[in-house]
């Protein structure tokens, strides 16, 4: 009969459980067999996130169902159960490979870009919060937060999307942008503008509207190479 274990909101505490019962509760046991140190183990189960090779290990070595160790979502394996908490907190998706060590990965600036057209103070941060790595996003230079509906399906309200700066010269008609204009932040589809000066700003979801604004007024110009949904 399946052992049957409570469904656990972060990826830290699926971690622990994978400890509990495949190294008899022992970090030491758990971590020799991973080929990791004992000190990573403790780590991984206290907030640390581990890479994804890690991950890897702990999936082939321990039989350990992919989908489960990332979202928390069906069965630890065949043999253990996961019970469903009714804890919405407890339903988030963690999403691993972040590092938040100094120097490593590309850094994660708090700051929105709108799906909209909102009026924002451009300066809103110039400290990133952490540095982040996934796997798949080794071209982009920064991170930062989407706000707004304009974009979805594509890209949703409370996602995180991986940016390439480049310039006005670099843009190609009909892909998405985001874009710091003087007293703007926003990300959009970039089409040829009425006249050459400017640029029309599409958006993806047909409640919104699209608007024009000349050349002129652009800061910075960024390629948006993804998203994710947020994770911290």
């Amino acid at each position: 009969m399946a052992k049957k274990v409570q469904n656990t909101a972060t990826i830290h505490e699926r971690i622990a459980l994978c400890v509990q019962f495949y190294g008899d509760g022992k970090n030491t046991l758990f971590a020799d067999k991973l080929g990791v140190s004992e000190g990573n183990i403790r780590g991984y189960i206290k907030g640390v996130v581990p890479k994804a090779d890690v991950l890897e290990k702990i999936v082939r070595t321990y039989d350990v169902s992919p989908e489960w160790l990332l979202t928390g979502k069906g069965e630890m394996n065949n043999q253990i159960k996961i019970e469903e908490s009714t804890n919405s907190a407890e339903k988030r998706l963690d999403i691993p490979h972040v590092s938040l060590e100094i120097g490593e990965g590309t850094p994660y600036y708090d700051a929105d870009f709108f799906g909209g057209f909102c009026e924002v103070f451009n300066n809103q941060t110039t400290v990133p919060a952490c540095n982040i790595v996934v796997p798949g996003f080794d071209k982009a230079t920064v991170w930062c937060n989407v706000t707004g509906h304009s974009m979805e399906p594509k890209i949703n309200h409370g996602d995180i999307i991986a940016l390439r700066e480049c310039t006005v010269d670099d843009i190609q008609y009909g892909e998405i942008y985001a874009v710091v204009l003087d007293t703007l932040r926003t990300i959009k589809i970039l089409r040829r503008g009425s006249t050459p000066d400017v640029l029309r700003y599409v958006p993806i979801n047909p409640d919104f509207d699209d608007q024009e604004f000349p050349t002129s007024r652009i800061l910075h110009v960024f390629e948006v190479l993804g998203s994710i949904a947020r994770f911290f």
